[in-house]
């Protein structure tokens, strides 16, 4: 949880301070090709990485074959990439794109390189391992960013911080690991691996179509400003998500994967880390929602303040992902990547009928409309993931209702301080006293009127053991 807190603060910072160095259209450029090669980075693994860290056995002859199969796929999906460059470019109405693209295209091979590595690292739980090399990839690439940014290169700068996070990363792994994979094999039993990585990388496909789809609607229809205000304001939204997230289900897949012949303990395991991770999200969105001026003018600064309705409009989203996500790993861990996959053909078409309602009023129309079609889906999501497990509806509620309780109470008296009071104040002073107000009445609600605190404070303690141990502190016996 530490370096999770501290890839969070990484990349806040990182944010605050090249959206000071760099205009809404620079970030606009690359993002529209990064919603292109986002794409294509959900076949770079192909599954693999999560295949063999969910199978019970994995024998080194099969992992050295996945190696070569995912080298394979880097190729292809470099070579695929600099093939289509010239189609981005013609597409967007925008010529720079064309260099931008090829250089982009290189990360797909040296992604390729690590993937193995990494899910070696994770499938023996040597968290600790993988936590400092995302940190280190990511202190080096923004560094990299940065200083680029500050001499003037412009857009570049956020080219070279996107290609340099996927060398590092590798470099790191392999020496982490010290393993050298063999000469790929024949009949080494990877078909199986194969399906299962198939279905997962055919289901993040997707997935990411539908939650990235608005981006090229607005590159296409509204322009590179618009791209860039919509994308710094879904980045911040998506980063304490997306942080805690990878924190908590890095540990619960493997670990869930573990249980699968428990259903008891898997049960306890799982609902215990999704009422975490909700009870986390609950107070940021409160916050995002109510202090959205304050938050930008603060981390993005003045240029940027057309991005705070977007940002508010986005806020409900963070909630929607708290409570959907989690099951991903239940589903992912018990094999059942075929539900999974059925799922997101279902909310594909739901999302992006959305953006095409909303796209007509700009970003501000395609944000509300994505917030308004997530919130709708929450309830189905959830039924459709449970039915046939040992988890139930009731079981769910039971989980979020403390944290959703407190959470409503925090906002009873924060909205109106934030009416009254908080207007007066600049900024950071108001960002300030209005998220103490708001994390002391919450913490104060779920810990001691909820009577939760022994339950977070075993959970936390279990979360800073050996990673080996993290079943038995979590889950009891």
């Amino acid at each position: 949880m530490c370096s999770q807190g501290a890839n969070f603060v990484l990349r806040v910072g990182s944010l605050m301070v090249l959206a000071r160095l760099l205009d809404p259209k620079d970030f606009g450029l690359v993002g529209m090709v990064t919603a292109v090669t986002g794409v294509l980075s959900l076949f770079r693994d192909f599954g693999l990485s999560s295949a063999s860290v969910q199978r019970g056995e994995v024998t080194d002859h099969q992992v050295s074959t996945l190696f070569w199969i995912n080298m394979l796929v880097g190729a292809v999906l470099w070579l695929l990439l600099s093939a289509v460059s010239p189609f981005v470019s013609k597409f967007y109405h925008e010529p720079r794109l064309l260099n931008v693209t090829l250089v982009l295209a290189t990360g797909f091979l040296f992604n390729a390189a690590g993937v193995q590595h990494s899910a070696r690292l994770q499938r023996q739980m040597r968290f600790t391992a993988l936590s400092v090399i995302d940190i280190v990839s990511l202190v080096l690439s923004i560094a990299i960013g940065i200083v680029m940014a500050a001499r003037g290169y412009g857009y570049w700068a956020l080219v070279g911080m996107t290609v340099a996070a996927p060398i590092i990363s590798t470099v790191c792994f392999w020496m982490a690991t010290a393993w050298i994979p063999g000469a790929p094999r024949r009949q080494t039993g990877t078909r199986s691996l194969l399906r299962f990585g198939g279905t997962m990388t055919l289901n993040g496909l997707v997935v990411y179509v539908a939650y990235n789809f608005e981006k090229v609607l607005l590159g296409r229809y509204w322009g590179a400003a618009a791209v860039g205000i919509y994308g710094r304001a879904y980045q911040l939204i998506n980063i304490p998500t997306d942080n805690l997230n990878s924190s908590v289900g890095e540990v619960a897949f493997s670990a869930l994967s573990r249980l699968q012949g428990e259903p008891h303990r898997l049960k306890n395991y799982f609902l215990k880390g999704y009422a975490f991770v909700l009870a986390m999200t609950l107070p940021v969105t409160i916050l995002c929602a109510v202090f959205a001026d304050s938050l930008i003018a603060v981390v993005l600064g003045p240029k940027w303040k057309e991005a705070a309705p977007i940002f508010r409009l986005l806020a409900p989203t963070m909630v929607s992902f708290a409570l959907i996500n989690p099951f991903g790993w239940l589903l992912f861990s018990m094999g059942m990547v075929a539900r999974s996959l059925k799922i997101a053909l279902v909310i594909a078409p739901l999302v992006m009928t959305a953006y095409v309602a909303g796209l007509r009023f700009g970003p501000k129309g395609v944000a509300l409309a994505y917030s308004v079609a997530m919130v709708v889906w929450i309830v189905p999501h959830i039924v459709w993931c449970i039915h046939g497990t040992v988890i139930s509806f009731k079981d769910v509620m039971l989980a979020i209702s403390k944290p959703t309780l407190s959470a409503a109470t925090a906002a009873a008296l924060v909205i109106p301080f934030q009416f009254f009071f908080g207007r007066r104040l600049p900024s950071l002073p108001q960002l300030l006293v209005g998220g103490t107000i708001l994390f002391a009445v919450y913490l104060w609600m779920l810990l001691y009127v909820m009577g939760q605190k022994e339950f977070y404070l075993d959970l936390l303690r279990g979360l800073r053991r050996r990673p080996a141990s993290v079943d038995k502190a979590l889950v009891p016996a």
